[in-house]
């Protein structure tokens, strides 16, 4: 029933990727079968609800892949839009402050050469600020002045990011408009305080050693995908390897002879050349020998059912991991338990060992040690030494007059 409802292979392979997601949290929690309670467990464990305007595009992915497999797991069939369009509100910009709001999105759009996008970010922000001059009875542009601009900045000190950044923008293209346009007797863009959104990445996820042990003898090799798991797994531990770059290992990449693997890393195109440890050799030989069906693929890591296709992107490979973690008995709340986690712990592990920057830089293939650079956060040791003592301050300092303290302390 797909092909009506016209889904793209590439969303199939989206939507199989998020199942296999599920199915790995129900593995976490020892449900054997999937039902709609899984659906509701899901949303509220891991989107926080089913708040469409609060979630990330992957998650919007997530929740409509959610609702079309308990469709078919109640009906046989999915009647479910790969997209799902919600109804946009229409701006209306009236009243004599909104004509004048018209013009100055007619005249950005005409001479600043802007795209209907942009000029749609301009209206929204625009109505808001609308609604607020409308909420305070001012009816005219000239009862505007920069104490008002002020206020309305000022309650919307909650909304970080570009949002923020955009309305600023937006009210400062406006003022220096209608001063331009001798609306306004004074310029109050110039004097419109500039915001600059500085995002700080999340702490990566580390696990110590003892947990990345507890995990490796998780995994059973008794079986064809036990052997290939731990392979994959071993390469993401030892070598800090990227799920995207085990997938796409070729037969080509291993170079027995000088126990090198050399690889072109998918996601930044750099070359990489890393030893080829000999547990993790050993790993790959016990997986040709004993699990990998055979097979002409140029590919060393096969999917586990037929046709035993390459899996060609990394998305399997973080899937195993993430199922691994929930098999394993370590504790992973609060920490992200994807292929990635494992390259921050090696890092992790590197620098409790005192490893130089550019080592590290070398191992993980990064053009440059600015990259590498991001995970120095996660080296508490290093950062306990450069903590400074506090100052002793004698208790009269604070009693000293004309001092700020003194008619506190009097």
């Amino acid at each position: 029933m797909l092909d009506p409802l016209n889904y793209t292979m590439r969303t199939v392979d989206r939507y199989h990727s998020h199942w296999r997601r599920i199915r790995s949290f129900m593995g976490l929690y020892g449900i054997t079968s999937y039902s709609r309670k899984v659906e509701e467990l899901f949303i509220a464990e891991e989107l926080g609800g089913r708040n469409w305007e609060g979630l990330s595009h992957d998650h919007q992915l997530t929740l409509r892949s959610l609702i079309a497999l308990t469709e078919f797991t109640e009906k046989g069939y999915i009647t479910v839009s790969p997209k799902i369009v919600k109804p946009k509100s229409a701006i209306t910009l009236d009243g004599p402050i909104g004509n004048i709001l018209l013009s100055f999105l007619e005249y950005r759009r005409i001479e600043a050469r802007l795209k209907p996008a942009s000029i749609d970010k301009h209206r929204k922000y625009l109505a808001k600020f609308l609604d607020y001059c409308n909420s305070r009875h001012i009816t005219t542009i000239t009862d505007i002045d920069f104490a008002f601009i002020l206020h309305f900045l000022s309650e919307r000190q909650s909304i970080g990011g570009r949002k923020r950044g955009g309305v600023v923008s937006t009210l400062r293209f406006l003022f220096k408009y209608a001063f331009e346009q001798k609306l306004l007797a004074i310029d109050y863009s110039v004097n419109i305080p500039s915001y600059k959104s500085v995002s700080q990445p999340q702490l990566p996820s580390t696990y110590t050693e003892t947990e990345i042990v507890q995990l490796l003898a998780s995994i059973s090799r008794s079986s064809a995908v036990g052997r290939r798991n731990y392979a994959m797994i071993l390469m993401a531990v030892r070598l800090g390897f990227r799920a995207s770059d085990i997938a796409r290992l070729k037969f080509e990449n291993l170079h027995w002879s000088t126990s090198t693997i050399a690889i072109k890393q998918y996601k930044t195109g750099q070359d990489l050349v890393v030893p080829l440890l000999p547990d993790i050799g050993n790993a790959i030989i016990d997986y040709l020998k004993y699990g990998r069906v055979e097979s002409v693929e140029p590919y060393v890591f096969l999917k586990e059912r037929p046709p035993y296709s390459p899996m060609l992107n990394g998305n399997i490979v973080s899937d195993t991991v993430l199922a691994a973690f929930a098999k394993s008995g370590i504790d992973i709340k609060g920490r992200k338990s994807g292929s990635h986690s494992l390259r921050h712990s090696l890092v992790s592990r590197m620098l409790e060992e005192s490893t130089m920057l550019p080592v590290i830089t070398e191992v993980l293939g990064h053009a440059s040690s600015e990259s590498t650079r991001y995970y120095l956060r996660i080296d508490f040791t290093a950062m306990k030494q450069c903590t400074l003592d506090v100052p002793f301050i004698p208790i009269d300092f604070y009693e000293q007059e004309g001092g700020v303290f003194y008619d506190s302390a009097i």
